[in-house]
């Protein structure tokens, strides 16, 4: 991708993208946290308020975001519109962080059973790490826009492939959970709900595998 000369005198719309992305980070930080501390019934509402405040600091950044990529930045039409995409999927990294809580919240009382305990644990640590390399993917994007350098773009292209493996691997723990459930659980309604649970939290690493998808594009 050729940049612009003038455009390494401009401020570079993937510096808010980063911003955006710690945000996510933080949030699915305090997810974690309170998927663990719901099965021992232990500061599960306060952490679910912190993901909630920060989902609003996050949608502001995203607002901020939507009316200067237009607007602000000398860019191609087809990578504002890529951008636009990207900064979409980062976004519903935080909706499904807080479906999910959401969805946990319904029931008012532990819901996880203690002999799934251990794999819904590892799902929700499988879908950490990629959101720790949309950080990364932003930070590497926003010195590539600035200089072009090809070591900023080869370093992108491994973050992708990275997320990639990653969501792989989350695919393959919700699978094995979907597979315990259907063996072990006999009430209809909780296998539904257990069901659809690790449906929700598996697609946060899907949505972060979509926004490398897209860096890709913009890379090309």
């Amino acid at each position: 991708m050729r940049i612009p000369f003038l455009s390494r005198f401009m401020p570079s719309p993937l510096t808010g993208l980063k911003e955006h992305a710690e945000k996510v980070k933080e949030c699915v930080w305090f997810f974690q946290q309170a998927v663990e501390s719901h099965v021992s019934v232990e500061r599960f509402e306060d952490l679910r308020k912190q993901v909630i405040s920060l989902e609003r600091e996050a949608d502001e950044i995203k607002r901020r975001l939507y009316e200067g990529i237009p607007q602000k930045f000398m860019l191609p039409s087809s990578i504002r519109y890529h951008l636009v995409r990207y900064l979409q999927e980062q976004d519903h990294v935080i909706d499904a962080v807080e479906d999910a809580l959401d969805w946990i919240s319904c029931r008012g009382k532990p819901c996880i059973p203690e002999s799934l305990e251990k794999d819904f644990f590892l799902l929700v640590d499988s879908v950490i790490d990629p959101i720790e390399e949309l950080s990364k993917m932003a930070e590497e994007a926003a010195s590539f826009f600035k200089t072009g350098a090809g070591k900023q773009k080869n370093a992108i292209k491994e973050i992708i492939r990275s997320l990639q493996m990653q969501e792989n691997d989350a695919d393959i723990v919700e699978d094995k959970i979907k597979h315990a459930i259907f063996h072990s659980i006999k009430d209809p309604t909780e296998i539904y709900y257990l069901i659809r649970l690790a449906e929700i939290i598996g697609s946060i690493a899907d949505h972060a595998e979509n926004a490398g998808d897209i860096m890709r594009a913009v890379l090309s």
